[in-house]
């Protein structure tokens, strides 16, 4: 059993869209196909290319709902030696569901998120990352992501699926440490104010 098909417990959202789901439409105004997304928030962990031991995971707008991206695993994210640690991961797999955002033009946050490890990714692999929005219904936002070593059509490592929420803007002025907030809002350059508050970070 996948993890989209897998019951939600009591509490625990689906990551099955329900009957009725609309298909996700690309928005006009989204970045062209081939087109890099480049970094949100420069201290992103995911993205930021100022996080010294962050990802740094550098992500390309697909056809569709769908974007590509590549992440190299550096020694400062390994776990068991010479291996990357799972968690991180997962955040590659995160950071590259939340770009999905950028081509549907919504402000959404990760609400659940399920992982599955097929294979050991050793330190020094380019992890090649492909996802892609399944459906929409209301606020949420169904999606899934895979990973590969080897190349982009070399054997799936890391999967996951993905069930994201749109949110206002003050989700992140309102719950984000002040002294943050401040310093990407009070940057000159009105393009990374703007990209800092549009993705889940």
């Amino acid at each position: 059993m996948s993890p989209a098909t897998t019951p939600p417990s009591e509490g625990r959202p689906s990551l099955a869209p329900p009957p009725g789901a609309a298909a996700p439409v690309r928005h006009p105004e989204a970045p062209a196909p081939g087109e890099p997304l480049g970094s949100h928030y420069d201290q992103c962990f995911g993205c930021g290319d100022r996080q010294p031991n962050g990802l740094h995971v550098a992500t390309t707008a697909g056809e569709g709902v769908t974007v590509h991206a590549e992440f190299t695993v550096r020694p400062a994210h390994q776990g068991a030696p010479g291996l990357a640690h799972g968690g991180v991961l997962v955040a590659a797999l995160d950071e590259t569901l939340g770009a999905l955002g950028w081509l549907l033009r919504t402000i959404a946050v990760t609400r659940r998120l399920e992982s599955e490890f097929l294979l050991p990714v050793p330190v020094g692999t380019t992890l090649h990352l492909a996802a892609r929005c399944t459906a929409v219904d209301g606020r949420k936002i169904f999606c899934t992501a895979e990973g590969r070593i080897g190349g982009a059509d070399g054997p799936v490592a890391v999967r996951a699926d993905a069930l994201f929420i749109e949110v206002e803007l003050d989700h992140f002025t309102r719950n984000g440490r002040p002294e943050e907030i401040q310093a990407a809002m009070a940057d000159p350059d009105q393009t990374k104010v703007v990209r800092a508050f549009e993705v889940n970070p």
